[in-house]
């Protein structure tokens, strides 16, 4: 098994975490869709769903942020770090924030998630950890600058 090469896992972790993300973020807007696996594609402007602020306000309440700002926040997270994650572009960054999100979800969304959530921080911590691997741009930058 330590002939499974780093660059492998980096890439199964990088899009199986991204898509966990991204899925989540899709149910969030409307105007546009994309699902490489279900060949879904709504190219027009997102916008929040009707129904998005509404479950942040009367199911998800998080401390201190206003549902608007919340739901807007967590749609344009959930698009934008698994996009990063997918290119291997600023990847430990990246993992970093949606630790920060599987975090704030386990401690005052669905405490009993833990299991889900523990899942999804070994994934988000492994590629802070140990990087994207080789078929990343965060590798052909090092590469090439660094």
């Amino acid at each position: 098994m330590q002939r499974v090469p780093n660059s492998l896992l980096a890439l199964l972790a990088r899009f199986s975490i991204a898509a966990v993300f991204w899925k989540s973020g899709q149910t969030k807007i409307q105007g546009f869709a994309v699902d490489l696996v279900n060949g879904e594609f709504t190219l027009g402007w997102p916008r929040l769903s009707d129904s998005v602020v509404g479950l942040f306000q009367d199911e998800y309440h998080l401390p201190l942020i206003p549902p608007e700002i919340a739901a807007t926040l967590a749609a344009t997270a959930e698009h934008l770090f698994p996009l990063l994650l997918l290119f291997g572009l600023a990847t430990r960054l990246s993992a970093l924030a949606l630790l920060g999100m599987t975090l704030t979800i386990q401690l005052f969304v669905y405490p009993d998630a833990y299991p889900t959530h523990g899942t999804w921080a070994a994934v988000l911590l492994y590629l802070m950890v140990h990087g994207p691997g080789r078929l990343s741009v965060d590798e052909w930058v090092a590469r090439r600058w660094g």
